[in-house]
């Protein structure tokens, strides 16, 4: 029998408390391509699409995919975007079909609903009715909601981080929709949860509890019956109802065991709420350390994990700059810094010129800091394309805008206009910086540049700038969240 499915990718990481709405736009600057396109695209890289197609090819299943769309992470996803990336999928719907499989993020928020993904699906269902199987690939920085368990059979989560298991998600996640299919399996999705924002350590799989909590589960995954185990590490910056860690464990049969699995996984992830693995330092005392940091070890890679655009920060946060600039620390990169005014003003001079302006801390300036006046050099300008090579972004491209290279003080500042994380060396590579040679890299970033900076690097330290991801949860005006809710009430 050949089996006909409808596949979709739409993926948004929504922080509520960015003030710019997601627009169309949005997801056109990350991309926002149609089904044969999207294959083309994306099919033949480290993506869940690649994996799917792997699949497609062994089973001869008839494929339709409708679009591949995804914004970077930001504020709250308009209804109008919503609508439109959206409407292919749905008008698909309507065809016959014996399977559904959505490449999905797990945590967006519409300007019109908490639960952007369940409310992808409870559309799906109003269509399809109750059989047909859905599968669904998660980022493991999901806040899934029991919506989503309810109305998709099947969800499996990444299972590293840094996300470097991409294609193995998505292969892994459709050979389970081909037994759900044939009726060799007939899966639900169980889940457990627990009040609190996030993993303590942001579902980081290097170092730390995470990797004993996943070889339990991949031995679990042994036992008959239970066909993925999804280890949530959640998404923080939400205030949503639905906030924080889940434990999903996708089975059928007899599902008391497999239930008593998935408490006992979250159990862990609560009790060692306070095993916080970084040191987050401040701007002037990560300042510091670069300032004594002779780079014959190799690059210090500071990481400002506040201002990471990955989990939508705004990107434009100066803190840290302005303290490595006070320090007086040279032979450094910086990047990148998310403002399209200045990088539009750059881009009308030549290469080679002096230039005095403003830069960042445009958005917020009492998240990291307000604009910072300074005088430079112009290194590079022009349209910031990038192909990555690292193991995240390797032969994809990103596109930053209109970019340039202000040299101040010895520090190459990377100024861009659509926000990317750093996570990827072809990121500075791409515009004239070579940050293997660098004494110091300050990049923005969780934890993402660590799977492409770590071989390069001297050292790695993480600052708390006290921009919009700050760690400093008590400083955002959470209203929606349950109560209580960890670390919000201790």
């Amino acid at each position: 029998m050949t089996f006909r499915v409808l596949s979709a990718e739409i993926a948004h990481e929504t922080n509520t408390f960015n003030i710019n709405p997601t627009t169309l736009q949005c997801f056109q600057d990350r991309f926002l391509l149609e089904g044969a396109l999207a294959i083309e695209t994306r099919g033949n890289s480290n993506t869940e699409l690649a994996g799917l197609l792997e699949v497609v090819r062994r089973y001869g299943w008839r494929l339709e995919h409708v679009i591949s769309a995804a914004a970077g992470p930001g504020g709250v996803v308009t209804q109008d975007a919503f609508e439109k990336v959206t409407a292919p999928l749905i008008a698909a719907a309507h065809a016959p079909w014996d399977g559904i499989f959505l490449m999905l993020h797990g945590a967006m928020v519409t300007e019109f609903c908490e639960d952007g993904e369940g409310e992808i699906l409870r559309r799906l269902r109003a269509i399809v009715g109750p059989a047909i199987p859905i599968a669904l690939t998660l980022d493991p920085h999901a806040n899934v909601t029991r919506d989503m368990c309810d109305l998709a059979q099947i969800l499996v989560s990444f299972t590293t981080y840094p996300h470097v298991d991409m294609r193995a998600a998505g292969q892994r996640t459709a050979e389970l929709l081909q037994r759900t299919m044939t009726g060799d399996i007939t899966p639900c999705t169980l889940r457990a949860h627990r009040p609190m924002l996030e993993e303590a350590n942001g579902g980081r799989t290097d170092i730390g509890p995470m990797i004993e909590r996943h070889a339990l589960a991949r031995a679990f995954e042994a036992r008959k019956g239970v066909y993925a185990v999804s280890i949530n590490g959640a998404f923080p910056c939400a205030d949503i109802a639905e906030v924080g860690p889940t434990v999903l464990i996708t089975c059928d049969g007899d599902t008391s065991e497999h239930r008593q699995m998935a408490e006992t996984l979250a159990d862990d992830i609560w009790s060692k709420r306070f095993d916080v693995l970084n040191s987050y330092l401040s701007s002037a005392e990560a300042a510091e350390v670069a300032r004594q940091w002779d780079g014959a070890a190799g690059p210090l890679v500071i990481a400002d994990y506040a201002d990471n655009p990955g989990a939508g920060a705004y990107g434009d946060a100066t803190g840290l700059l302005a303290a490595l600039m006070k320090a007086g620390v040279r032979d450094a990169c910086f990047g990148p810094l998310v403002d399209p005014v200045a990088a539009a003003q750059l881009n009308t001079y030549e290469v080679g010129a002096e230039v005095t302006l403003e830069i960042g801390g445009r958005n917020a300036a009492q998240y990291g800091g307000g604009p910072l006046h300074v005088t430079g050099k112009i290194e590079w300008k022009g349209e910031g394309k990038v192909v990555g090579s690292g193991p995240i972004l390797g032969g994809l491209e990103r596109n930053f805008g209109a970019t340039a290279v202000l040299n101040v003080a010895g520090i190459d500042i990377l100024i861009v206009s659509i926000p990317h994380q750093m996570l990827d060396l072809r990121q500075f590579e791409t515009f004239g910086i070579d940050p293997a040679t660098k004494a110091v890299i300050a990049l923005k970033s969780m934890q993402h540049f660590r799977a492409a900076f770590t071989p390069i690097a001297g050292r790695i330290i993480v600052c708390d700038s006290g921009a919009l991801c700050t760690l400093d949860y008590a400083s955002l005006d959470y209203q929606n969240v349950p109560r209580p809710m960890y670390p919000l009430d201790i």
